[in-house]
């Protein structure tokens, strides 16, 4: 909330599985409107127990957006990969749903230009034609981002090992990853993706020459 009394553009991310009840995330969107937010990104989360009801991102956005009058843009998140505790069936299904509601999608990490290409064309047969952001990893130790990726189910540690997909591939080429090669990739798609979101994870020094 501070930041946002500073000028900053903040967009809380709200995990369903960790709000215990449709008043607590009342609290939280006035907490929200009286700081001039306007946008959130609703997850699920992965707690093993909800805190609550909400067990799901679906019923969370159609919370926000009834509790807010539709006050609140809503981000959602897309799984081109997949989800390891989740179908793709079930995937699309919920997407659909969410889309009533929702103002637009971020992907989860994904390295391949190809993969999002064809999520994003997987996602318009389907009629769903939320504006869809490419979510890419910025500039981090190689170590680092296969940790990362292991928790989120981008792939397992053999792929990586192995130098198979498009992860692997680019790992392997020397200590650190640099997104900048999938980013000139991914201009291709355009006007297929709405934009590009680099995920950070809080090192964003490695972003100072983006935001100069």
């Amino acid at each position: 909330m501070e930041l946002a009394g500073h000028g900053y553009r903040v967009v809380p991310h709200l995990a369903a599985r960790s709000i215990g009840s449709r008043e607590q995330l009342s609290a939280i969107l006035r907490d929200c409107s009286a700081a001039g937010i306007v946008e959130v990104f609703a997850i699920g989360g992965d707690k093993a127990q909800a805190a609550g009801h909400y067990e799901s991102s679906e019923a969370l956005i159609r919370d926000i957006a009834d509790l807010s009058g539709g006050a609140f843009r809503i981000g959602v998140a897309g799984y081109p990969e997949g989800h390891p505790a989740i179908s793709q069936q079930q995937l699309l299904d919920s997407l659909r749903a969410k889309a009533e509601f929702a103002d637009h999608l971020v992907t989860q990490m994904c390295f391949s230009a190809d993969v999002l290409e064809r999520y994003v064309s997987i996602l318009r047969a389907e009629g769903i034609t939320l504006p869809v952001w490419a979510g890419v990893a910025g500039s981090v130790p190689r170590t680092k981002l296969i940790s990362l990726a292991t928790k989120i189910g981008v792939g397992s540690p053999l792929r990586f090992i192995s130098g198979k997909g498009a992860l692997g591939l680019r790992l392997l080429r020397g200590g650190r990853y640099s997104p900048d090669e999938l980013v000139s990739e991914l201009t291709v798609l355009n006007p297929a993706l709405a934009g590009i979101h680099h995920y950070s994870f809080n090192n964003l020094d490695s972003f100072a020459p983006l935001l100069a």
